[in-house]
């Protein structure tokens, strides 16, 4: 992947910051709501990968969001989580969550960079995002970023949409994503350009052997994805050794 000029960088990062602190107030309904609430049981599954893998892991959690993945992961019994997002509106209500679920003493939510994450090497067991690696400016750095602050012997897994190539999945896909998301987006949104830039942003996202590919780039090994729901969303894992 060719290096991207400094400005676009900091460009993409200022317009992502924006547009989800403008949708964090709906963002939780909305991703239930579009996804007809599949992205619950992606979540779980995604989850349970860890889990089988890991005992009581320490995880971070980047681009948490709301922190739905990390909420989702306290079902498993982690040591601790911490998720770090761009977002502080994305942030406050993940907070307001964590202190409703009773879950303050295990997972810390705090502002920060996803590629240039403020935690020292080899502190984690387990990295993790959903649905966050598409919105990094630089995705490679993003992933070696979270390679760096993983123990070894740890797995980094990484759920997010893919593009489906089979047939019905991949007419019906793409006819959602371009025409019926971004129309119930911005009607229950208000924000005109969120629901535009997420189809735009799936369909720029390296997937499938692409994104393997990347994840090997970023130097992780015995690299892996499984299809979720006839390829709508994949969940990728890689261990660093």
């Amino acid at each position: 992947m060719e290096n991207q000029p400094e400005n676009n960088i900091s460009d993409k990062k200022a317009a992502v910051r924006s547009m989800f602190n403008s949708i964090a107030w709906r963002y939780d309904f909305l991703n239930h709501f579009l996804s007809f609430g599949i992205d619950r049981l992606w979540r779980k599954r995604a989850i349970r990968t860890i889990f089988k893998a890991y005992k009581n892991p320490v995880i971070l959690d980047v681009a948490t969001g709301t922190g739905d993945l990390a909420i989702t992961a306290m079902g498993y019994n982690p040591s601790k989580i911490t998720g770090i997002d761009i977002s502080a509106n994305m942030l406050e209500i993940g907070r307001q969550k964590v202190l409703k679920k009773g879950y303050a003493d295990k997972i810390e939510l705090i502002e920060g960079d996803s590629e240039n994450l403020p935690f020292g090497d080899n502190v984690y067991d387990v990295a993790m995002v959903a649905f966050g690696v598409r919105n990094f400016a630089d995705p490679l750095k993003g992933l070696t970023e979270m390679r760096r602050v993983m123990r070894a012997g740890g797995m980094i897994m990484v759920l997010e949409f893919s593009k489906p190539q089979s047939f019905p999945f991949r007419p019906v896909y793409n006819f959602y994503f371009s025409r019926i998301l971004p129309l119930f987006g911005r009607l229950f949104s208000k924000d005109k350009s969120a629901y535009t830039y997420l189809p735009e942003s799936v369909m720029n996202f390296p997937d499938n052997e692409e994104f393997l590919k990347l994840l090997g780039n970023a130097g992780f090994k015995a690299t892996k994805q499984v299809k979720l729901t006839g390829g709508v969303a994949s969940i990728y894992t890689g261990i660093k050794e």
